[in-house]
């Protein structure tokens, strides 16, 4: 079947990995997935005119509003996945609302990463909820044998003092959404007080006006450093080493940072939004936080108390490998998207 897949690829973002990952599930199955940029297109009239170009016979569409909208009205059949930022934000502007109900009522199918993302969204649209699925983001992670943790904490101006050493690592593109800042001031503090603590900020400069605001902060800031973005295997072996993972976003669909974390059984230190909490169980299978005090009171527990560290890292490997296995996602895509086909009836979600 050939297939439009439309999603916002804007580079380093989530919903970019999670499209190319559903891509790959789909092309398994040896359908022909197009994957487009829906803010390539002006509106659906320019859609319209690909549909044609490629013969497509069905689409996918990776948040409500955004690649949604798009798909309306050319007698196709499609499934939506809602991204994080249609529930979290666009839901509260009346217009958008009012198109992401009309998409779901011609959608075959949504697909929430957490059943906290499915039930904000059947309250918002009732009527859509016995088409609306969970599925969590499949995770695997493949860190780099060969990578030198020496190298990296060189790169980042960290001495080597090993055994008073603790990294905390905050993953994330540099805009501002993922608030990177959020905890800068409330580190340093920490780290005059304690000079083996070192927060490091890894990520790619999406926003340009943005980068510069983080980059002067973190100059002037004690303990804290800022690297470029890493391939992913040296990330992922990077974060092995660090005490904790870190994130401050205002806002997540579902991260998958924080899930390649606990799949590397590195502890999880998160903000505490819907998003985060809906993967992270506070004292089970990481820590949340709601301001920069109350995490460096979790931070230095962290330090003083590798049992609890253990404790955490067990329970969200085993919270992984049962909620987001990468297989099970396989298998859901591949079963919605051969409903799809023809006049395939919508399955049961």
């Amino acid at each position: 079947m050939r297939l439009l897949f439309l999603a916002v690829l804007r580079p380093h973002t989530g919903n970019a990995v999670t499209a190319r990952r559903v891509r790959a599930h789909l092309e398994a199955e040896g359908h022909v997935c197009l994957l487009r940029d829906a803010s390539d297109f002006a509106g659906p009239k320019d859609v319209a005119e690909l549909i044609r170009a490629e013969a497509v016979q069905a689409a996918l569409a990776l948040h409500l509003y955004r690649a949604g909208r798009l798909l309306q009205g050319h007698g196709v059949p499609f499934g939506v996945v809602f991204g994080g930022t249609d529930l979290n934000e666009d839901v509260q502007q009346g217009d958008k609302h009012r198109v992401m109900g009309a998409v779901l009522e011609e959608a075959r199918f949504a697909v929430a990463f957490t059943e906290a993302m499915r039930a904000a969204a059947c309250r918002q649209w009732p009527h859509a909820e016995d088409k609306i699925c969970v599925q969590g983001q499949g995770i695997t992670t493949a860190p780099n044998a060969a990578f030198g943790w020496g190298t990296f904490l060189q790169r980042a101006g960290i001495p080597q003092s090993a055994d008073t050493l603790h990294v905390f690592l905050l993953i994330c593109g540099l805009r501002p959404v993922k608030d990177p800042l959020f905890l800068v001031d409330a580190f340093a503090e920490w780290h005059r007080e304690e000079p083996g603590v070192y927060l490091v900020i890894v990520g790619p400069e999406v926003d340009p006006v943005f980068t510069r605001e983080v980059k002067a902060k973190v100059e002037r800031a004690a303990g804290v450093r800022l690297l470029p973005e890493m391939a992913q295997a040296d990330l992922h072996a990077a974060e092995k080493n660090c005490l904790a993972l870190v994130n401050s976003s205002l806002s997540e669909g579902m991260s998958a940072a924080i899930l390649e974390a606990m799949d590397l059984e590195v502890p999880v230190l998160a903000r505490n939004i819907p998003g985060n909490a809906a993967v992270v169980q506070h004292g089970v299978t990481g820590l949340l936080f709601s301001d920069p005090q109350e995490f460096v009171q979790l931070a230095r527990r962290l330090v003083r108390d590798p049992e609890l560290g253990a404790e955490l890292v067990a329970r969200g490997r085993e919270y992984v490998r049962t909620r987001h296995c990468w297989r099970a996602e396989r298998d859901t895509y591949q079963r919605l998207v051969r409903s799809l086909e023809g006049g395939a009836a919508r399955p049961a979600c």
